[in-house]
């Protein structure tokens, strides 16, 4: 094995300074809070609703879940609830910075500096590609076997704010999870004497367990995302590859479904 693989597979964790016993039990319930506020909460609910869809006769691909959908039947009411989705999403993501900040590590420090650099955007956009292509063949693959549900990323209605909705889902998604599960998560748990390969490991299954309510082909498939999105930020440090990727994949997959799907036969 090649030193340049071995140090992929077994990189070394960052020293850290010692914690006292209050510390580290501060920094635990610090990390159960979080997680329970956002996304541990969600894991726990999607686990739910993948046991429910089990229980249902017919295979999972025989069911549908959508991901963006209307929250009121006045088209105003509706839009200022897409905003507070839009806006409790970002707010998570701003906790997990805050509570970073306060412990002395700022956003530059977790790689989200002021500015995205070129650099930051190519290297989005390649890991859109390398990662979302072959998502779509696997969820196809997956919903063709019965392991996966009919997913439909928007059954929004068409109105003049739906596209920018959209997008803006997209990136409040892509920033809360890079920032929370990614970034937040791993720190915390480097702190507390965790190995690279268990951090990793713990926000991988993190990000496949609150997607589980799309089936098991969407609980793996994001396993597998978070694997390759946790290694590159602990080799470079640079979290703004990956919600430019995130967001990038999520842009494409509810813009594109909403303007495609009654033109696309293979659209399940």
């Amino acid at each position: 094995m090649s030193a340049r693989l071995q140090q992929w597979l077994h990189p070394q964790t960052p020293e850290q300074p010692a914690l006292s016993a209050t510390e580290r039990r501060g920094l635990w319930i610090e990390i159960t809070i979080v997680l329970l506020i956002t996304f541990g909460f969600n894991g726990l609910s999607s686990l739910l609703g993948l046991i429910d869809s089990l229980l249902q006769q017919g295979t999972l691909a025989e069911q549908t879940v959508a991901l963006n959908v209307p929250r009121a039947t006045n088209s105003f009411i509706d839009l200022a609830r897409q905003i507070l989705g839009v806006v409790k999403l970002l707010s998570w993501g701003a906790l997990g910075l805050y509570l970073l900040w306060r412990s002395g590590i700022g956003p530059k420090a977790i790689g989200l500096s002021r500015r995205l650099t070129r650099t930051d955007a190519t290297h989005g956009a390649g890991f859109a590609v390398l990662i979302g292509v072959p998502g779509l063949a696997f969820y196809l693959a997956t919903h063709a076997i019965g392991a996966n549900l009919t997913v439909a990323p928007s059954i929004l209605n068409d109105h003049w704010w739906r596209i920018p909705a959209l997008v803006a889902w997209s990136i409040a998604n892509s920033g809360a999870e890079e920032i929370i599960v990614v970034a937040y998560l791993i720190t915390r748990l480097r702190q507390l004497g965790w190995s690279e390969n268990s951090s990793l490991l713990a926000s991988a299954l993190l990000r496949g367990a609150y997607h589980l309510y799309q089936g098991f082909g969407g609980g793996i498939g994001n396993v597998v995302m978070g694997v390759v999105f946790a290694r590159y930020w602990q080799k470079t440090n640079r979290l703004w590859p990956l919600i430019v990727a995130h967001a990038l994949i999520d842009i494409v997959a509810f813009v594109g479904y909403a303007l495609l799907r009654d033109r696309i036969s293979w659209i399940p």
